[in-house]
């Protein structure tokens, strides 16, 4: 049983404790707030020592395991913290905002013989493990184009003072909340992306970074793909995959953070539609379980280095298309 410690009490902060309350694989059994007050029932409810101070946890010796869910600029510091002091780290998304600093927390966890986890736990969606089959036996035939939407409105009332608000915080509109899960899926499925062309709006809500970004993005294999993501509008998810020889789609009832279904449906060139239902399962215990195994060399974690580098690498691309109006080659393409 591994123990860890939680940064950050916030929704999906307490959401992760939720989650792992039963699991057998990992504890957590501390929380670091640095304004404690409000969530001193939640930490007591769920048995959690509260600390003021991150340093508090990277010093105990009885938490082998760290899980942040902090604002976006700090990940790439407390990585490195964290693995400094010996400790595996788990962070959520985005792992960095730009690939120099997704390189740097890669770099420093390996060094340090640390395993570096990342949160995007729709990798591990029974529709997506049945989207990545498909892609990699060669059900679709060759890839032509994909097309991904997630959006919701479970963050209209956050302030416009809070970092999810904040363009150098959270570039590109609802990028890092929603639509870095998208290009996570791309970069796995896909492969490296060549170049992107990025554009945001800012339509209802407040603060400078605007609530809808849609990208078009090119993979070095020649295909395609579409983004979009909305962050004031009713919870919509679709992923699709268009192939030379039959297309997949499939979209999620609920968030997930929420228990529902998902429908998948199966086109082949010439046979009957084929639509399956997918009961829920929880991701967020699924992805931080696997992450377990890779520390505990039972199974490989199914994110590499190389995709964790690469999807940052498409964020940042994004967030400086959609800045300049202009299509961004990506850093890894321009150097080949």
């Amino acid at each position: 049983m591994r123990h860890a410690a939680i940064v950050g009490l916030g929704w999906w902060g307490r959401t992760i404790v939720d989650r792992m309350k039963d699991s057998e694989r990992l504890k957590i059994v501390a929380a670091v707030e640095v304004n404690p007050e409000p969530h001193r029932e939640f930490a007591a409810t769920h048995g959690l020592t509260l600390h003021e101070e991150y340093a508090a946890v990277l010093a105990d010796p009885d938490i082998d395991t760290v899980i942040l869910c902090t604002p976006n600029g700090m990940h790439t510091r407390q990585v490195a913290e964290a693995a400094t002091a010996g400790k595996h780290v788990f962070c959520e998304k985005p792992l960095a905002l730009t690939r120099a600093e997704a390189e740097q927390s890669v770099t420093v966890c390996r060094e340090a013989g640390v395993v570096l986890g990342i949160g995007h736990e729709r990798r591990f969606e029974l529709a997506m493990l049945e989207v990545q089959r498909l892609v990699r036996e060669g059900e679709l035939g060759t890839i032509m184009h994909a097309e991904s939407n997630f959006s919701h409105d479970k963050l209209i009332n956050v302030p416009t003072t809070d970092w999810r608000r904040s363009a150098k915080e959270s570039p590109a509109a609802g990028m890092t909340a929603m639509g870095i899960h998208l290009t996570d899926a791309y970069v796995n499925l896909f492969g490296p992306v060549s170049e992107v062309y990025a554009s945001t709006a800012q339509r209802v809500l407040e603060g400078d970074t605007g609530d809808v970004v849609s990208a078009l993005l090119r993979f070095k294999s020649g295909a395609t793909a579409y983004l979009n993501a909305i962050l004031y509008t009713p919870l919509y998810l679709r992923f699709t995959v268009f192939g030379s020889k039959a297309w997949v789609e499939f979209r999620n009832h609920e968030h997930p953070d929420t228990p529902g279904p998902s429908t998948l449906i199966f086109q082949k060139s010439g046979e009957p539609r084929q639509e399956t239902v997918y009961e829920w399962t929880d991701t967020v215990r699924a992805n931080i379980e696997s992450f377990v195994d890779q520390i505990e060399g039972k199974a490989d974690y199914p994110f590499t280095d190389a995709q964790k580098v690469g999807n940052i690498e498409v964020l940042e691309a994004i967030s400086r298309s959609a800045e300049t109006g202009q299509p961004v080659v990506t850093a890894s393409y321009r150097s080949e």
